[in-house]
């Protein structure tokens, strides 16, 4: 079973989209629908890390926005105990 889904589109989108769609021989709408279930497939999958978000308690509030800051930081950490 399929539902119908009506999407307006600005012309700068939908130009290229039309072009490709034509390129491959396929109409924009089997395209749309193509890359729609591709991300449903990467929103919906288990992902493994993902599901220790919340697993521990913490006093750090920024690990979202300095994530690579702390891991520089681990990085650098491990690197100065190795040259011990």
């Amino acid at each position: 079973m399929a539902t119908a889904l009506t999407v307006q589109i600005p012309d700068h989108i939908y130009e290229p989209l039309r072009q490709r769609a034509k390129q491959a021989g396929r109409l924009p709408e089997q395209i749309v629908s193509e890359w729609i279930e591709d991300i449903v497939k990467r929103l919906t999958k288990d992902d493994r890390l993902l599901q220790l978000a919340g697993a521990f308690e913490s006093d750090v509030t920024d690990v979202s926005s300095r994530h690579d800051d702390y891991i520089g930081q681990s990085l650098r950490n491990a690197s100065e105990r190795s040259v011990r």
